[in-house]
């Protein structure tokens, strides 16, 4: 399934299921069908997301570390950087975009509708 975001301020958001339904459970909303995140909403559920991206960040950076360490006690020379994945600050931006400019033209965000 995909979740298609759309608003009248904006041109459409289109998510797999998968982090849509993420980014849903993020801001508090249920990841159905079909939704709505009303204008007064939107920077509540900006600010939730800027927190998880922050955390997601913290963790990321701490993991890093104790990598780091673990290979330094032993002496080896590997690479900390391990593979590259999507980060949810990657996946959150266009959304979080969205979800600004949807507040500022106090129109709501929908999906399966």
């Amino acid at each position: 399934m995909l979740y298609k975001f759309k608003s009248k301020a904006t041109g459409d958001l289109i998510m797999l299921e998968p982090q849509g339904k993420q980014i849903l459970k993020l801001i508090g909303k249920e990841p159905g069908p079909q939704g709505i995140i009303l204008p007064n909403e939107m920077l509540a559920a900006i600010e939730a997301l800027n927190a998880a991206v922050q955390q997601e960040e913290l963790a990321h950076q701490a993991a890093k570390d104790a990598l780091r360490d673990n290979k330094e006690k032993e002496g080896a020379t590997l690479s900390v950087d391990g593979p590259r994945t999507i980060s949810l600050k990657q996946r959150v931006v266009p959304f979080i975009d969205m979800l600004r400019r949807a507040h500022a033209e106090d129109k709501e965000v929908v999906w399966g509708v």
